[in-house]
């Protein structure tokens, strides 16, 4: 069977170059397709996984609206579907991408599999538009591949796939992105990244520092809830001397704006450009606490054994949360000040979520997906 994989932002890379790289080992015709979406962002993952794309889109325009791009990719996925005609289309995860190329392979009869499939927090508006995207390309794919139980659970009842198709499947798979997280964490293990504010990070943890790693970029955080966050880290940095947080700054005027005028000057908050893939898991290695509202980060975080603080109301990754290994902290200056307040200076607390199990995956994720895509009798991830 002729595969077809669509890509789009950076996450979706990471957690779809390990299913086309294991398909190519397996000897598996499969056709990349990226649509631009974080152009700059994920061009080094084709190089680290050794994936070039065979379609590059380049879709992206400045200040785009959902719908536009959701137009625009829709047309050109549809117009690679027709001259492909591949047997099946995967997608993962919940982005416009995603959606749009589930959408366009459903409009083609080609069937779809979803990688991370399952995921639901129960709310339209969190995430926005994520919530939506993923509910609706699990209504029609043929293979659903949740990477846990609970993900499992929810599909079931929902009262997916669809009867009528004989040779639908739900597995159980484990999270591809911690199959890319093992591969990148070897990587930089044996040759170390370099750049201005990795190397500081780098230097203040060698010299009895702390550090705290931050990211941002949800859609539903723009506005004030960003704000709040970001007062509340200047607070606890203000508060601490040994310590300095490192905050990638995602390049959406939405974020970069307000982390500038409320994170900037201060002589122990390091705001750098966007990192490519394995600086940013080499700065999560380093660091004492995370504190992001990105979903692959919440994964990530636990199996490196580092303990997360998440700024969001909900989450579609609750198993970190019971595990011990994360808190929901939401955008609540206050809150955010005290939890990660606590986690600073009490260091058994700190170590306790460190050593939670982390529930994501074992590394043969995309072993498994590939496998059911080919008809193979594949045990599920057991969690």
């Amino acid at each position: 069977m002729k595969l077809l994989a669509i890509v789009g932002t950076r996450p979706e890379a990471i957690k779809t170059l390990p299913v086309v790289r294991e398909a190519r080992r397996r000897g598996v015709p499969i056709v990349l397709v990226s649509t631009g979406q974080h152009r700059e962002m994920i061009r080094p993952l084709f190089e680290l996984f050794g994936c070039p794309p065979d379609h590059d889109l380049d879709l992206m325009q400045p200040n785009q609206s959902l719908g536009s791009l959701t137009a625009r990719a829709l047309t050109a996925l549809g117009e690679v579907l027709a001259a492909e005609a591949p047997g099946a289309v995967l997608v993962q995860g919940d982005t416009t991408t995603a959606f749009a190329g589930a959408l366009a392979a459903f409009y083609a009869r080609i069937p779809v599999a979803h990688v991370e499939a399952g995921l639901r927090t129960g709310d339209l508006a969190h995430p926005f538009p994520e919530e939506f995207n993923r509910r609706a390309i699990d209504q029609f794919a043929r293979w659903l591949f949740p990477p846990t139980a609970s993900a499992a659970e929810a599909i079931a009842a929902e009262g997916l796939p669809a009867p009528g198709d004989p040779l639908a499947r739900v597995l159980v798979t484990g999270n591809t992105g911690i199959d890319a997280l093992r591969f990148a964490a070897e990587t930089v293990r044996l040759d170390p990244p370099r750049g201005e504010a990795l190397d500081r990070a780098r230097t203040h943890k060698t010299a009895g520092g702390r550090l705290v790693l931050v990211t941002g970029h949800r859609r539903e955080n723009f506005g004030a809830p960003l704000e709040n966050v970001c007062r509340g880290l200047r607070e606890v940095a203000d508060a601490r001397p040994d310590l300095i947080l490192l905050y990638p700054v995602h390049l959406n005027p939405n974020v970069r704006g307000p982390v500038g005028e409320l994170l900037g000057g201060h002589p122990r908050i390091l705001l750098a450009p966007p990192m490519d893939y394995l600086p940013f898991v080499s700065a999560m290695t380093l660091a004492d606490v995370i504190v992001t509202d990105s979903g692959g980060v919440q994964e990530e975080a636990p199996a490196l054994g580092v303990p997360v603080l998440v700024t969001r109301e909900r989450t579609e990754r609750p198993e970190a949360v019971a595990a011990g290994g994360a808190r929901l902290v939401g955008s609540d200056r206050a809150r955010l000040v005290r939890e990660l307040g606590e986690l600073l200076d009490h260091r058994a607390i700190r170590e306790a979520m460190a050593r939670a199990r982390s529930p994501y995956g074992d590394g043969q994720a995309a072993a498994r997906v590939v496998g059911c895509l080919l008809g193979d009798s594949v045990e599920p991830f057991a969690g």
